[in-house]
């Protein structure tokens, strides 16, 4: 996450909070840096910084390959066209709070602690939430995610849903691929997720490589349960003889609690996500605009310090052949 920014207003240092300026900055800044490190944005979004209020993200389709042209052969002219786009437009988050005078004339160093917590908290956690809200409603097909009484196009580049049994090409009409599964997790259903992936094809119908390398669940128990059981241990947990699991230490685990609460009640889901496709080519993307900037004035009205945080980001889905999901109603089934 890109630093925080501060301004204070001209006066406040010669004022009753002047001592607490450059405190609350830094109790805010090293909240940030925690929050940082438990935050699994950077690991499931390709991020990145932008200047633009409007992104358009595009790629292009795999060029034709070589061909065999014999002694002194001329050289065949090879082609690409532009793939699927998608625009990403920049949101403006904002909040603020503020401490009285007579919290600071009356020495209640709670508030002035607590305040400045619980705002930082606010942000990480809206962030966060924000992130969790259009992954969970990927996993129900939608095309748009409600997030604080908005709505937010999260559909693939390609018009459908991110997680879908129907990705169309947009050079080869024939080619219909999913990276949306029926299946509940186990050892069996991970391998054929896996393999699926790896036969996901550019548009040309090319394979691409795609290795996932990472699951992802919510906070479940029985979830959590089996798939540390699948991939935790180097002996099939299935197996009465203790066959090798081919799966054992292959697989980075992410317990994303935040997902939770933008899942239908009982729906156990995981995905399988391509950690180095997803930064390269960008599956899910968010954009950082403008830094969170903090600015500390005082209010004409009450003479309260008031602390105000503005910020700019979005984020959305591009190329969905970095994940595949699994155990949604309406997937296809892996056999």
């Amino acid at each position: 996450m890109p630093n925080v920014t501060f301004t204070v207003a001209s006066g406040l240092a010669d004022s009753v909070f002047g001592l607490y300026q450059e405190p609350i900055q830094r109790f805010i800044e090293s909240r940030a840096e925690e929050f940082e490190k438990q935050s699994l944005l950077k690991e499931l979004f390709c991020m990145d910084n932008t200047k633009n209020p409007v992104d358009a993200m595009t790629a292009m389709t795999a060029m034709d390959g070589f061909m065999p042209v014999g002694e002194n052969g001329s050289y065949p002219t090879t082609g690409m066209q532009e793939s699927y786009k998608k625009t990403l437009h920049q949101e403006t988050w904002k909040s603020a709070f503020s401490l009285s005078q007579e919290a600071v004339e009356d020495g209640k160093l709670m508030d002035l602690k607590k305040q400045p917590s619980q705002f930082m908290t606010s942000y990480h956690r809206t962030r966060e939430r924000f992130g969790a809200s259009l992954f969970g409603a990927a996993l129900t097909h939608a095309l748009l995610a409600n997030f604080a009484n908005k709505q937010y196009d999260i559909s693939s580049a390609d018009g459908v849903p991110m997680f879908s049994t129907a990705h169309p090409s947009i050079v080869d009409k024939k080619l219909v691929q999913a990276n949306a599964f029926s299946n509940v997790f186990s050892a069996d259903a991970l391998g054929m997720a896996e393999t699926a992936m790896q036969s996901f094809k550019g548009d040309k119908g090319e394979i691409l490589g795609v290795a996932p390398d990472t699951i992802v669940i919510p906070n479940n128990h029985n979830l959590k349960k089996k798939v540390f059981e699948a991939v935790g241990s180097e002996f099939d947990p299935d197996s009465n003889d203790n066959a090798f699991s081919y799966q054992y230490g292959r697989w980075t685990i992410l317990v994303w609690p935040y997902l939770n609460e933008f899942l239908p009640a009982n729906a156990q889901p995981w995905l399988l996500m391509d950690s180095t496709y997803n930064q390269e080519y960008g599956s899910a993307v968010w954009l950082e605009r403008i830094a969170l900037a903090v600015r500390s004035t005082i209010d004409d009205n009450n003479d309260a310090n008031v602390w105000r945080g503005r910020s700019r980001f979005a984020a959305t889905f591009n190329d969905w052949r970095g994940f595949c999901a699994g155990g949604i109603t309406g997937g296809t089934a892996l056999s």
